[in-house]
């Protein structure tokens, strides 16, 4: 079974969901509906790694209060291990959803583990490293032990410090294409730097890929008639992505593969896609053509 470490957030968040984002003057608002759930860029990762047949290993800080208790339930999963570093108070986010995908993320606690020893990266086959400061020390740790990185960048624009460390470590770079100027140029200039795979995700849009082979075309899978909820959308298409490359799948099939964990996604209110299967992400990956530009 391969195994991946993964080092980020996890979060106990309240979901607001509203027809469009609320203009920026006071005004009074009715929710279309409202949920309170796991949250997390890295545990949305574990989740749907962990239901594609991946041991995870969680590398996450969680507080000794409610919502880390709601948080350790929410994760609990034959095939994920928690190594938890502790805080004073669990990550929670106010999200607001808008019925187009777009969010606004209110941080209510935002905790700031202590520095603590690097994991061993022994036994496992990728590390994927996402933006918390508690994750920058494992990004040169885990190139040195010849692991391969994998970092999420989210919304980057190229431009802004605190993700810089990251997209410079990175054997395997994801990046939305929400604030980017020139995405081609962007990932350009990773895989010039050393990353051997960059992909620019775009919603409904699909993603673009570039490898030393050259710009690969991702499209969407079959479009989703009801988009439920957008949260973890990314991080099931880097999961997808990662168990197409860890079963030796050509990286175009990998990235069909993601791209049907990106689609199964958004058709629930679950963080990520905790139910998905091989089988039938594969189903879904047939119908998606991608092609080498």
């Amino acid at each position: 079974m391969p195994r991946v470490l993964v080092n980020g957030p996890a979060s106990w968040n309240t979901l607001v969901r509203l027809p469009t984002l609320p203009e920026a003057h006071p005004q009074t608002l009715v929710a279309s509906s409202h949920h309170d759930g796991l949250g997390g860029t890295s545990a949305g990762k574990a989740l749907t790694l962990a239901a594609l047949g991946i041991e995870v290993r969680l590398r996450t800080a969680i507080g000794d209060d409610r919502e880390g208790g709601l948080v350790r339930v929410a994760l609990a999963h034959p095939r994920i291990s928690l190594d938890v570093q502790e805080v004073a108070a669990t990550e929670r986010h106010v999200n607001l959803m808008a019925d187009d995908g777009s969010r606004v993320s209110l941080y209510l606690e935002l905790p700031s583990p202590d520095a603590a020893p690097c994991p061993s990266f022994d036994g496992f086959d990728a590390a994927v490293l996402d933006l918390a400061d508690h994750s920058r020390p494992l990004l040169d740790a885990a190139r040195a032990a010849g692991v391969p990185v994998w970092c999420d960048v989210h919304d980057d624009d190229g431009l802004a410090d605190y993700p810089r460390e990251f997209a410079a470590a990175a054997d395997v770079l994801l990046v939305s294409a929400a604030r980017l100027a020139d995405p081609r140029a962007y990932m350009l200039d990773a895989v010039a730097r050393g990353c051997r795979l960059a992909v620019c995700t775009d919603g409904g849009a699909g993603a673009l890929a570039l490898d030393t082979g050259g710009w690969i075309e991702v499209p969407a899978a079959v479009p989703v008639a009801d988009v439920v909820d957008t949260n973890g959308a990314g991080d099931a298409f880097l999961a997808g992505l990662l168990s197409g490359v860890l079963d030796g799948l050509p990286v175009e099939d990998a990235l069909a593969r993601a791209s049907a964990a990106g689609a199964t996604a958004v058709t629930t209110r679950d963080l990520g896609a905790p139910t998905a299967t091989i089988p039938a992400l594969d189903r879904l990956a047939a119908t998606v053509t991608v092609r080498r530009l």
